[in-house]
């Protein structure tokens, strides 16, 4: 498995495991009342659920699976790639931050352009990977 694929998954894995002490330690607080500023971390919750483990695992391994149509162990463009993985990162917290903060509303703009600016990175490098080339036209 190639490195960049790893660190993907290790941070999803990472993100799925504070996701779930947040959604637990919200569901402890349903029934023992901890603090009510613990509500607060249900944003964050979901922002770690949805976009760090879910698009994180999906970036990895469509890194990894995605087809190569050269006889060449190339991946494409690994610098887009590790972009992708850097603002996705960023924008996850950024986005988190502006849920604990609610004065700073602009916090979840800048971490919601990250995460689709993200996406747009990862788009640009895995795309010649999934339309092919002149190559694969011909072989049709």
């Amino acid at each position: 498995m190639p490195r960049l694929s790893v660190w993907f998954i290790r941070l999803s894995l990472l993100y799925l495991f504070l996701g779930f002490t947040w959604g637990s330690l919200m569901l402890f607080n349903k029934g023992v009342l901890l603090h009510p500023v613990v509500w607060r971390l249900l944003p964050s919750h979901i922002e770690f659920v949805l976009f760090g483990w879910t698009v994180l695992l999906v970036m990895g391994m469509a890194f990894w699976i995605l087809p190569r149509f050269t006889k060449q162990p190339v991946r494409g463009n690994e610098t887009l790639a590790w972009a992708a993985l850097v603002l996705t990162n960023a924008g996850i917290w950024l986005v988190s931050l502006a849920s604990l903060y609610p004065l700073y509303g602009w916090l979840s703009f800048m971490g919601r352009s990250a995460e689709a600016g993200a996406v747009f990175l990862f788009i640009m490098h895995a795309w010649p990977r999934i339309k092919g080339g002149k190559k694969r036209r011909e072989n049709l």
